[in-house]
Parts: C-alpha cells; structure tokens; sequence
C-alpha cells in the first residue's frame, strides 16, 4: 500500500458537512465511493478537519492508502472522473506516514460578508448578505483581540476530549467595493478550531459591527469560556476551508516546531 496526500476542493451546498454519516451526503462519503468504485474495495480517507453542512473548501487535505502502479497524476484523474462536478482533487503526491490532521501545523478560513442594497442570488450560497453597514476599523478592532493562546470554549466544542485552548496567529478583515455593494473578508489562521468555532468569531464580531453589543461586552463574552452566552453564529455558505499548512516535506511537526523555538 502507498500513502497519498491530496488536496480536495469542494462545493459544500448539496452535503451534510465533510465527516462521513449514514444515509446522508458527506464529502468524505462521496469521496470514499469514487475510490472504491475505482479500486473496487473500500478505503477510508482522512481529513485535515471536519467542515460543516453548507461550508465550502479549496483548500482541504485528505490522505489515503491504495494499490497503483500508474502516474500520481493518473491517479487524480482516475478519482476526479468518478466524483460529481462540486467536488474534485486539486493535486497528489506520495507521502509516506502522512496523516492530514495529526501533522498540520494550522488552518485558515476565509468568510465572506456582502453589505448590498438588494439580495444578490448569485452570491445565495456564496455570502452572508446584508444591508446594516459594517465599519472595517472596527471589526478589525475586535479581530485583533482574538490573536495569541485563548480559552475559546464561548465559541464552540471541541471535536474530541475537553481542550479548548486554541493559538490564533492570523485575525484579519479587509473590503472590496463593487458595483453591488461592499464585500467584506474575514481570514483567520490558528492551530485548530473548535465546532462552529469561525462561524461564532464571525457572528460576534459583526454583533460590534451592527451595534448589538459593545466591546466591553465583547470580552465578557469572550473571556466568559461560556458557549451559552454567545448567542450569534453566522450562516455557513459564506464560509470556505482555504488553506492548511504542514511542516516542510522530510521533517517531522514535532521537528519543524523545535526549530521555530530555537530560533525566536
């Protein structure tokens, strides 16, 4: 058997989230029955991490062992052709002890808020669309004090055991005014993430930006550790899974982390 990593992009409108579930449409389901029917058996793959129903993916990295003997890029090919059209493999390479979750060294969001007069269909399952105006100094206010080692447990459960400490590096929004209106992009890097965890930053901070609450507030909410307290969760389908980061290929997570230590 050989271990290959690939990337995986995906429309997350028609399934219910990436993680496997009877009789419903998964990612992962979809995903395992295009490699079956290719190898003829089945074959688990795993994931960098679990997107819910609705959010999309560009960015998502899978593993899986199978039988070959052709051209990685044959591969590919081979599995793309027996996927529908809203999921499909970006790249593949051969990567011995490779495990997408257990090895990666962050992830990054991206979520896309429309400020727009009229309801833009195209952007239905693409955007969460509204007409109250938000400030971008502000939200970047708020973002900036969610970045460093926090108890996140206001927003959201973790997918296993009880650790809700998470370490955020990247907490950025910035705009671009079209002709339909003013979009504005949350991106936020951090080490995991908990259940519902962006959806929730995204929710609160937008809270500030309409006037909801203030930033007082905010971090009582916040510093709380309390998820009953956090009342606002934003829609899925303006959330995508862009990008998970891993150590350079030979070296170890473990490895990679001791040599950013020594060299702070």
């Amino acid at each position: 058997m050989t271990r290959y990593r690939a990337t995986l992009a995906y429309d997350g409108t028609a399934y219910n989230g990436y993680q496997i579930q009877p009789n419903v449409p998964t990612i992962q389901g979809i995903v395992e029955d295009a490699i079956e029917d290719l190898f003829g058996q089945p074959t688990r793959i795993t994931g960098a991490g679990r997107t819910d129903t609705g959010v999309h993916a560009m960015g998502q990295v899978i593993a899986f062992d199978v039988e070959w003997k052709h051209s990685d890029q044959a591969l590919l090919k081979a599995i793309n052709v027996r996927l529908p059209h809203d999921i499909a493999l970006q790249d593949i390479t051969q990567q011995d002890d490779f495990h997408p979750r257990y090895d990666a060294l962050s992830r990054t969001y991206r979520y896309h808020i429309a400020v727009v007069e009229v309801r833009q269909p195209l952007l239905i399952k693409r955007a969460w669309q509204m007409q109250q105006k938000l400030e971008i100094d502000v939200l970047q206010a708020v973002a900036d004090l969610l970045i460093g080692e926090h108890d996140f447990a206001t927003f959201g459960n973790p997918p296993q055991g009880d650790n809700t400490v998470r370490t955020v590096f990247r907490s950025t929004w910035t705009q671009e005014r079209l002709s339909d209106g003013n979009h504005l992009f949350y991106e936020v890097e951090a080490t995991a993430f908990l259940h519902h965890m962006v959806r929730r930053l995204v929710g609160l901070q937008v809270a500030i930006g309409i006037g909801k609450i203030n930033f007082a507030q905010f971090e009582d909410i916040f510093h709380s550790c309390n998820l009953d307290r956090n009342k606002w969760i934003a829609p899925p389908y303006g959330l995508t899974l862009i990008n998970v980061t891993y150590p350079p290929a030979g070296m170890s997570r473990e490895d990679y982390q001791k040599t950013q230590e020594q060299s702070i």
